[in-house]
């Protein structure tokens, strides 16, 4: 294939970025299988593109100790659940990026944000996927109003840059960052080279305006977000849009933040107004019955900062012939098997040749151990046929010698319970506070044989 004077084809890695010139099935970089695809790329550098704020300077190294710290300035949105995923607010200079299935509400987000903001700075966002008009249609239904949000349909790197400067917007939002290409390369829209060029020069706008950069992503098939994986690296901020299309209630989690905690978790509810926010998501976790149900144990788990009461829900059944079913919805497969061998070993109940399903409520996935506990009990809950009273919680970390471990800020996890109506906690023997906690009455336990005797 003939390429124009100046470019060559080469392989680019789509997870690593190592190039190469002739196709292969694996990477040599990474050991990824079919993620090198064919992108056109310069065999000489180029201009720079026009529209940076700044000129580029000679810098010379100079010693740690003479460099003064910059204070970090960050601008409230006034959407309190997008505040704390971002650590406290957006940090000026910063880029973002959110990703998210189709249609899970980052464009919606995104419009209440600039909205939110546009009272107190001058917000440009770039719409590449939808006409000025469908931006219009959906700011009206959502009851938007924002007369001081500037909107242009354009894909055209150069020319967002171009605008932006004589702009000069405090925020600049690209929907979506595989739409956008640049005309000094020859790739198509959304290729690797392109996603990579275009985030590049757009977070070095940010860093040199000191205007904080919206970029929305697509993900794949596997979830992960489409383009080269250096993608994450470029930004200051990486959020995931997750939840269930059936579902109105949407989590923004945080897998990568420079100013703030990573995990953080922010829900929102969607509405026919548009998202909004859920101050209290330890309410929509958890299911108030009439009566007490065996199999069903409430965790604290945190996320973040910010502790969350969550069902555990457990079933036990007689395996019908075959290998016993080991079915795990919102947690690790690994661990949820390393766990029914310590129930077997150390908590004497024979549960090897049953089938175990294990599922968390709202769709939360169980990244800590604190979880082991509460999984344990739900499980002996379900398969002796005697539940748990509702206004019990537990949590711990289960060693594999079948003692019962601290988990970090127990007592942080028992005041959220109290919050919520629970009276009864077990926890580990090192979380027990020394002060009683009022409404909370504590079962400290060392071992897992010790808590299935408490309960």
């Amino acid at each position: 294939m003939s390429r124009a004077k100046g470019f060559k084809s080469v392989f680019r890695c789509s997870e690593c970025g190592h190039i190469q010139s002739k196709w292969g099935g694996q990477c040599p970089g990474c050991g990824v299988w079919n993620s090198l695809v064919e992108s056109v790329e310069e065999t000489a550098p180029a201009g720079r593109l026009s529209g940076y704020a700044g000129e580029e300077r000679r810098t010379e190294p100079v010693p740690l100790t003479s460099i003064e710290a910059e204070r970090l300035e960050r601008q409230r949105i006034g959407i309190g659940e997008l505040d704390r995923v971002l650590g406290g607010g957006l940090v000026k200079g910063s880029a973002v990026l959110l990703g998210g299935d189709p249609g899970i509400g980052k464009s919606t987000l995104l419009l209440q944000t600039t909205a939110a903001l546009s009272g107190c700075c001058k917000a440009l966002y770039i719409t590449g996927e939808e006409s000025l008009g469908q931006v219009s249609l959906r700011a009206r239904r959502l009851g938007v109003v924002a007369d001081g949000v500037l909107m242009l349909a354009e894909t055209c790197l150069e020319r967002i840059l171009e605008v932006s400067r004589t702009q000069r917007p405090e925020l600049l939002v690209i929907d979506s960052i595989q739409t956008t290409y640049s005309e000094q390369l020859q790739s198509a829209p959304g290729s690797v080279a392109q996603v990579r060029e275009c985030a590049a020069h757009l977070v070095r706008y940010a860093k040199r305006s000191q205007a904080s950069v919206f970029l929305i992503g697509h993900v794949t098939k596997e979830g992960a977000l489409a383009g080269p994986r250096v993608l994450e690296h470029m930004v200051d901020t990486v959020l995931y849009f997750e939840g269930d299309a059936n579902s109105r209630f949407r989590i923004v989690r945080s897998f990568k933040n420079r100013f703030g905690a990573v995990n953080e978790l922010g829900v929102f509810a969607m509405t026919e107004t548009g998202l909004r926010e859920v101050r209290n998501p330890s309410a929509i976790f958890l299911s108030r019955y009439d009566e007490d149900l065996p199999g069903s144990v409430v965790m604290v788990m945190r996320e973040g900062t910010r502790p969350i009461l969550l069902e555990v829900q457990a079933l036990v059944d007689e395996c019908h012939g075959g290998m016993p079913r080991r079915v795990a919805v919102g947690m690790e497969q690994n661990r949820l098997a390393m766990l029914l061998a310590v129930l077997h070993r150390h908590g004497g109940i024979p549960i090897l040749s049953q089938d175990v399903f294990i599922n968390l409520v709202g769709g939360l996935r169980l990244g800590e151990t604190a979880g082991d506990l509460p999984v344990l009990l739900a499980i002996a809950s379900s398969y002796r046929d005697r539940p748990l009273p509702r206004d019990w919680i537990a949590f711990g970390e289960v060693g594999l010698n079948g003692e019962v471990r601290p988990v970090a800020n127990g007592e942080e996890r028992l005041r959220e319970a109290v919050k919520q109506g629970f009276k009864h906690a077990l926890v580990p023997k090192a979380n027990a506070p020394r002060a009683a906690i009022d409404g909370m009455t504590l079962f400290p336990v060392r071992s897992l044989r010790e808590a299935l005797e408490a309960i």
